[in-house]
């Protein structure tokens, strides 16, 4: 492990874990990438690309104003109360702007174009702006994501995130015109999504938080929304450094096979490559405070002799300059591969990335068995559902075994025994859905 940032900035550490023996003519190569930040949030010194400092952030509330939210009106007024919540946690020096979402995007605060910048005063301001919210008109979500970029845009800002709450389904744009909001908005600012009671989209929800590099979840009672908005207004503020990217350079000759965010949530990274230079692509991860992420990163080398080694692939963490700037590395670690005809060396299985796997396949058997149960498949539905119920136990994910407890009734869970439950709560099932990637981490 190498680090290579200075005691004046946000420390990054990279650690590696992986059994990196291989039998004759082993090509498949997996380790568990550990990427830890620490004095992201609280110090005060520059040096990084990226770095919020002393309060170079903004952030855009984004608030769903449809007519679905008079219904009922505990929603709108959650709401209010919720975003009221959330401009008192604004840090002094926080660029921020309220945006009532309806089938157009309407700027609430400051509203001249541009972001306040929390004080005192902005902040009382802001709640006075929040009294003229109400419900009316449809829902167009890209509408939102293209306005708060554009606030967003309009000062210098290292940290750059939305806070965006919907509570019905995106009837007023086509899906390929929230598909291309997405991506226009993408690698420009983070997003966390939430969706407040059991009428919107979960998928639509979860998607807009992934291509963010947000969080998502469900708020079904909205007297529950002030709580969940501060706790994320909090974390917002906690980030001290912007678009740090993964760097993966592999040898000539090795094919990478995926590289996938594991902890604290499951995300794909793989198709989200950026070339950087020779052997060498970058994969997004966002903004980052004091946290621990794991990442699983999959090779394919070349097949070599016994007693060979090589270096299979070197994992980066690097800062972006947001000015085009040079980019600076933070941290790094490495990936090997070696030859053995020891059995027991080359068939130890990693316990991290043990875990991970099944967690990885967690996520995935829950998707499944809450799509097969939603088209009637009840057999199909059982079996991926008893899966998830084996994983969970096996891992440890009590979270997640609780939420499944909601959906089947358990009768084994070391062996996935379940029965599917006659009827299921659309909250309980909803939030099983959304909350499906949630891992655990690896006991070490």
């Amino acid at each position: 492990m190498a680090n290579f940032s200075k005691p004046t900035v946000p420390q990054f550490s990279v650690d590696v874990y992986q059994n990196e023996f291989l039998p004759e003519g082993g090509r498949e190569v997996s380790a568990i990438v550990t990427v830890t930040s620490t004095g992201g949030g609280t110090s005060g010194a520059a040096g990084v690309p990226g770095y919020a400092g002393g309060g170079s952030a903004g952030v855009v509330i984004m608030v769903d104003c449809s007519g679905s939210m008079d219904y009922p009106a505990t929603k709108m007024r959650g709401a209010r109360e919720a975003t009221a919540a959330a401009v008192d946690t604004l840090r002094d020096g926080t660029s921020f702007a309220v945006v009532a979402g309806t089938h157009v995007a309407k700027e609430v605060y400051p509203g001249n174009g541009g972001l306040a910048v929390a004080d005192s005063r902005t902040r009382a301001e802001a709640k006075e702006a929040l009294r003229s919210l109400s419900a009316g008109g449809g829902t167009a979500i890209g509408t939102w994501l293209r306005l708060a970029d554009r606030l967003l845009s309009s000062a210098d800002l290292a940290i750059r995130h939305g806070i965006l709450l919907t509570d019905g389904r995106n009837e007023h744009e086509s899906p390929e015109e929230l598909r291309a909001a997405l991506d226009a908005c993408a690698g420009r600012f983070t997003c966390d999504a939430r969706g407040v009671g059991t009428d919107w989209e979960v998928k639509e929800v979860t998607g807009i938080a992934s291509a963010l590099l947000g969080t998502a979840d469900i708020v079904a009672d909205p007297a529950g929304l002030a709580v969940d908005f501060t706790t994320m207004m909090e974390q917002a503020m906690g980030k001290g450094v912007a678009d740090v990217v993964l760097r993966l350079w592999t040898p000539v000759g090795v094919e990478i096979g995926y590289v996938k965010q594991v902890a604290p949530t499951v995300e794909d990274l793989t198709a989200r490559r950026t070339e950087a230079g020779p052997r060498a692509g970058d994969y997004p991860t966002g903004s980052w405070g004091d946290e621990s992420r794991d990442y699983h990163v999959s090779v394919r080398v070349p097949q070599a002799a016994i007693g060979q080694e090589m270096l299979a692939a070197r994992v980066s963490l690097i800062a972006l300059d947001p000015a085009g700037g040079d980019p600076r590395p933070l941290s790094q670690g490495l990936v090997r591969a070696v030859w053995t005809d020891d059995l027991a060396m080359s068939t130890s299985i990693n316990p991290q990335v043990a875990h991970y796997t099944g967690q990885a396949e967690l996520a995935d058997v829950i998707q499944q068995g809450l799509d097969a149960r939603k088209s009637g498949d009840r057999d199909g539905a059982t079996a991926k559902l008893g899966r998830a119920v084996q994983l969970a136990a096996a891992s440890g994910n009590a979270d997640t075994a609780k939420l499944l407890s909601k959906v089947v009734d358990v009768v084994d869970a070391a062996t996935g025994t379940v029965r599917l439950k006659a009827k299921v709560a659309e909250a309980d099932e909803m939030t099983l859905e959304t909350r499906s990637t949630k891992t655990v981490r690896v006991k070490r």
